[in-house]
């Protein structure tokens, strides 16, 4: 006898990350002291969370200055670097954070328009 293959079911593809409403994101922003650029990523960091992911989210700032052995983990070669480590994938952003548009798109919290 011969088994029949059972016909696959379909599976609905889940909406991106920044569309899954109460989803918590977690990120990580790597620093090097409270250098100006380090404080103005933070700064930058918390507005924009506060704007777009209010009561969604946590912040690890993480000073490689202190912990220089924890910028392994996360393959940190710049600084300061935003990772987002939930929701998956993991994304990394590189600089102070001041251009709002190019973080919200790093970041997946809207859709990509063409020649960004």
């Amino acid at each position: 006898m011969t088994e029949k293959s059972k016909p696959k079911p379909k599976t609905k593809s889940k909406p991106p990350a920044s569309r899954q409403a109460g989803e918590m994101w977690n990120l990580r922003l790597y620093v090097a002291g409270q250098t100006p650029k380090s404080v103005t990523a933070f700064s930058n960091l918390r507005k924009l969370c506060e704007e777009h992911l209010a009561g969604r989210y946590t912040i690890e700032v993480v000073d490689l200055i202190k912990n220089p052995q924890l910028a392994k983990g996360d393959q940190i070669i710049a600084i300061p670097t935003l990772v987002r480590r939930l929701p998956s994938p993991m994304r990394k952003i590189i600089g102070d954070l001041s251009n709002t548009v190019r973080v919200l798109v790093g970041l997946d919290l809207r859709p990509r328009k063409d020649g960004e």
